[in-house]
């Protein structure tokens, strides 16, 4: 089937986060993670049902939820899970806020591997813990672990965790099977823990494939637990929905207390229907959406190449986000947002979001139709040329 991702859906005046927080309506957002595509029709037809029936009580996970998540990882991923492994709850971050409560005290250590995805800082932080950053290592136009470093900081006995972001935001990395395999050998090593940040897991282009860290091995799957939504792949985040899987019941036990005390046990119905429907019928939608993302970023790669060869962008290897240089202008990423907001009237996120190994990068979010991704180029293009 076709599926059309050229069409501007406005979303100005809807409540949207991405696009109401901006002041003015000639202010471009290609900053915060979400798409500017109209979800599955699957999805759309099943929330439609759930709206008709009128009643919005709690809700009761059923087991048609399970077997949604279990038949998906299995068929697309390869990956058997036990429904029994499952919690569910509102969000990724929620998750990983709620894993890192339930297996760390204050004080002690959590690796992240920066740049990374900021909401690991403050997850980490507000649980009384500290970040330590095992930072990649640039190497032409993408990135690698830096194994040795790692090594060295999951030897620390204060080091009980290491967050792992896979694929990865902002670098664009899909880890590949060795690269997992070397990391879990060394925190295995080490009695560090992998709670491993997958919801980027369906969004890879082809000559990369996702390995759900848990499946390498048994071991590994004990000595893990895996976040993952079906947000990112099908734009749901606004119906917050997302799963914990581990095998371990007594650590799973402690995450269920943890989820509690936080008060992210409950769910609403329609973020339940969503991922039913993505799961049992998104499968051609989502290939479609792929393929049109790729096509995205080789039309930035294509326009960068011509336009602005001083501002390199980084190899995609997955996600929807972008990770471009911008060094060059001898400014703070903080201070080029700025500008950009102001002069360009583009609206990217600032690299040191992600960590102080962002300095001098911007983050693009090209999940959008190529007229806009365009425009935005088009306008970055004035920006740097001024």
């Amino acid at each position: 089937m076709n599926y059309d991702f050229d069409t501007i859906n406005p979303r100005r005046g809807t409540n949207s986060y991405k696009w109401d927080s901006a002041p003015d309506d000639d202010l471009l957002p290609m900053w915060v993670a979400d798409m500017d595509f109209r979800t599955a029709l699957p999805v759309v037809e099943a929330l439609t049902r759930r709206v008709q029936q009128g009643i919005f009580g709690y809700t009761k996970v059923p087991g048609a939820y399970y077997d949604a998540i279990t038949d998906w990882f299995h068929h697309r991923h390869n990956w058997r899970m036990e429904k029994e492994w499952i919690i569910y709850t509102s969000g990724v971050v929620p998750a990983l806020s709620a894993v890192i409560k339930a297996l760390t005290v204050p004080g002690d250590k959590v690796l992240v591997q920066t740049p990374v995805y900021n909401c690991f800082f403050s997850s980490i932080r507000n649980n009384g813990c500290e970040p330590v950053s095992n930072p990649l290592i640039r190497e032409g136009n993408t990135y690698h672990m830096d194994f040795d470093d790692l090594e060295q900081k999951a030897a620390d006995p204060k080091a009980r965790l290491l967050l792992l972001c896979n694929p990865h935001n902002p670098a664009g990395r899909v880890w590949t099977r060795e690269e997992l395999t070397r990391i879990g050998e060394i925190c295995i090593r080490h009695n560090v823990l992998v709670v491993s940040d997958e919801i980027h897991c369906e969004l890879t282009f082809p000559g990369y494939v996702y390995t759900p860290f848990a499946s390498i091995s048994d071991q590994f799957l004990h000595h893990s637990v895996t976040c993952v939504s079906p947000s990112k792949a099908f734009n749901l985040a606004g119906l917050q929905i997302a799963n914990i899987i581990t095998s371990d019941t007594e650590r799973r036990q402690k995450i269920d207390k943890a989820i509690n005390i936080n008060e992210v046990c409950d769910v609403n119905p329609f973020g339940v229907e969503a991922l039913m429907a993505a799961y049992n019928e998104g499968r051609e939608w989502l290939d479609g959406l792929k393929a049109y993302l790729l096509d995205n970023y080789l039309c930035m790669k294509d326009f960068c190449k011509e336009y602005l060869p001083q501002f390199p962008i980084m190899e995609l290897e997955g996600t929807y986000l972008v990770w471009m240089d911008c060094s060059t202008l001898g400014k703070a990423s903080t201070q080029m947002e700025h500008l950009l907001k102001e002069k360009a009237r583009l609206w990217l996120n600032a690299g040191t979001m992600y960590g102080e190994e962002g300095e001098g990068f911007m983050r693009w979010n090209i999940a959008c139709p190529r007229s806009v991704l365009i425009k935005g180029l088009k306008r970055f293009r004035k920006f740097a040329k001024s």
